[in-house]
């Protein structure tokens, strides 16, 4: 009998790990890099990392991936020391998967396997799928409390939740596309974004579809740029490129198509000695001041 794809996929990258061209911590193919390197489905990817985890040759490690070489003791479960679930548990270890490999890696059989349980013991905690993504969301948005003393202007309280959640995409690269803009997840944690800026706005005397659509503005803004940052972390890992290695390799071509386009625009700033530096920070501050100058043009015509 033939074996399975996803044994298949998980038999060569245990041959890779045995024959060296797998170190320990070298990180080993995403799941969507298994998708592209096998044609594979989804499902069938994730599944060969679960294999290659339960033998324990592979384990997610956050803000890097799936990389060779078992866990530390510490985290591991052993037969002599059964790990007494809780939801903090269950929810902590997803997002240290999802901030390893993304969403997509995410799966209450994954978990299961990392904490050495069946895949049912995990739903009297979490629930299924969709609920264990929302807690995710609220435990990981939760990790960056407004401050104490509110802020002394509408402008700073507005700058003060956008920085806020920029620095939680920041620090979790999924929670950018875990969220909703048209369906939003009425969460603890996250409410209060919503209600910062609309408090913010208060004082002007907006009415009430103006207010909303303002505060949905500024969500939109952030995190629109920061979806950016997960593609951008993926492209890398599969290039091997920084953005600025793979802009160096393609500014020839760039450039011959400007010239044969007559694209004056481009021309004008492509000029001879031109450096442009594409940073996602730069661009989020830059973006967030035209958002709230332009804000600020038309909350001074409501007054």
């Amino acid at each position: 009998m033939s074996e399975a794809p996803y044994q298949v996929i998980a038999a060569e990258i245990r041959r890779r790990i045995e024959a060296g061209e797998l170190a320990a911590g070298d990180r080993v193919p995403s799941t969507r890099g298994l998708v592209r390197e096998f044609g594979v489905a989804m499902a069938t990817a994730t599944k060969a990392l679960q294999v290659l985890q339960q033998q324990d040759l592979v384990h997610a490690q956050p803000g890097v991936g799936t990389v060779v070489g078992s866990p530390p003791a510490a985290v591991r479960p052993t037969r002599e020391q059964p790990l007494e679930l809780n939801r903090e548990q269950v929810v902590r270890r997803a997002i240290a998967i999802a901030d390893a490999e993304g969403l997509a890696g995410v799966s209450m059989r994954r978990i299961a396997a990392e904490l050495g349980v069946s895949t049912m013991a995990l739903y009297r905690y979490v629930g299924g799928k969709e609920a264990l993504v929302l807690r995710m969301v609220d435990t990981a948005i939760g990790e960056f409390p407004f401050p104490a003393e509110p802020a002394t202007t509408w402008r700073a309280g507005i700058e003060t939740a956008a920085h806020l959640q920029w620095a939680a995409y920041r620090r979790h690269l999924w929670l950018a596309s875990a969220i909703s803009l048209s369906r939003p997840q009425a969460l603890p944690n996250l409410l209060p974004h919503t209600d910062a800026v609309l408090r913010a706005l208060g004082p002007f005397g907006l009415d009430g579809s103006t207010a909303l659509y303002t505060a949905i503005t500024v969500f939109a803004y952030v995190r629109g740029v920061a979806l950016a940052m997960e593609a951008e972390v993926q492209a890398e890992q599969d290039t091997g490129m920084t953005a600025d290695e793979w802009a160096d390799e393609h500014l020839d071509p760039l450039s011959t198509m400007i010239s044969l386009e007559g694209l004056a625009g481009f021309r004008a700033v492509f000029q001879p000695g031109f450096d442009f530096d594409y940073d996602l920070d730069r661009l989020f501050e830059f973006g967030l001041e035209l958002v709230l100058d332009g804000l600020e043009v038309k909350l001074s015509r409501l007054r």
